[in-house]
């Protein structure tokens, strides 16, 4: 019985969706997507390009802002080739295995921006709370371990979730509810019992962003706790004032997370584009709005920003 099934899985040919009803508008509702994807790879590459190319931003903080624009990065470049495919060409078809690649990659690099969020809190925690210990903390080694600890933490964890589709049959019905594969959605088609399956999507999400969520907030329980030690107002203000990019970055990348898992989980008599905007929405806004909160609220971006730009202007 299982020969048969992970056979079967591996021919069946899935459909993706759309914006359910806007079908003929597809090529115009393609312009803001196309808009919105140039923004997040310019701008995330901007981000990355400057922090490599400018020695003043060799320093801990703008080596972990350089791992959340690459996490964007690969989150934007694994639905850009279906989404776009869908809305120009109508091109909705995608094997099983495509499907389950391009689920891992989103969810990896989904868990990459949590726990990247997360050491970015314990950046902002040393830098603030214990600065003259700063710089010996977070050496360039140090980083560069929690970097490998992040990629492997996300593989080991959603590795299996995504293997355990294998084992399921599907039924009749191969049409998915968004322009790319979601683990719940795939889960959905599966006739035969997904408990294990939903069990483990769960404890992958819990143990992720869950997790990460809790020790942020704890971070920032601390942070507020010593910045209100602090007896100068100036000081304090200045103190608090290098978390605000950080914290845009929380609540781009966590409320539209949230909102997705809950409407997959309780909102079933949701109207189609209800579930369409959202996973969409989960999908660009971080990467959209991160360069753009980092280079507005951090001056050393915007300066260094300006440099390149400049630079590139005078040699042209």
């Amino acid at each position: 019985m299982s020969t048969f099934q992970n056979t079967t899985a591996s021919s069946i040919i899935f459909l993706l969706t759309g914006v359910p009803g806007l079908e003929a508008f597809h090529t115009w509702i393609s312009i803001p997507f196309c808009f919105l994807y140039a923004t997040a790879l310019s701008g995330n590459s901007l981000i990355l390009f400057v922090i490599i190319t400018q020695p003043s931003l060799h320093e801990p903080m703008y080596y972990f802002l350089s791992m959340l624009s690459t996490t964007d990065l690969g989150l934007s470049i694994s639905t850009l080739a279906t989404m776009l495919g869908i809305f120009w060409f109508n091109a909705r078809e995608i094997s099983f295995n495509a499907c389950l690649s391009q689920m891992f990659f989103i969810q990896l690099f989904t868990v990459m921006e949590s726990s990247v969020l997360l050491a970015m809190a314990f950046d902002r925690y040393m830098a603030i709370s214990n600065p003259l210990r700063y710089a010996s903390v977070l050496t360039d080694l140090k980083i560069a371990q929690i970097g490998v600890a992040i990629v492997t933490r996300g593989t080991l964890i959603l590795t299996p979730m995504v293997v355990l589709l294998k084992r399921l049959s599907y039924c009749s019905s191969h049409v998915l509810h968004h322009s790319y594969c979601f683990h719940p959605d795939v889960m959905k088609l599966s006739c035969t019992d997904t408990r294990i399956n939903s069990a483990v999507g769960l404890t992958a999400l819990i143990s992720t962003a869950g997790v990460d969520s809790v020790f942020i907030i704890l971070s920032y329980v601390l942070i507020i706790r010593t910045v209100l030690s602090i007896a100068s107002p100036e000081e304090r203000k200045k103190a608090f004032s290098t978390c605000i990019s950080h914290i845009g970055a929380v609540a781009v990348f966590y409320i539209p997370l949230i909102s997705l898992s809950f409407v997959h989980r309780f909102g079933k008599r949701a109207p189609p584009y209800v579930h369409t905007l959202i996973a969409n929405a989960y999908l660009l806004i971080p990467p959209v709005m991160n360069p753009i909160i980092y280079s507005v609220k951090t001056k050393q971006i915007w300066k260094a920003v300006l440099k390149v730009f400049h630079s590139s202007m005078t040699k042209s």
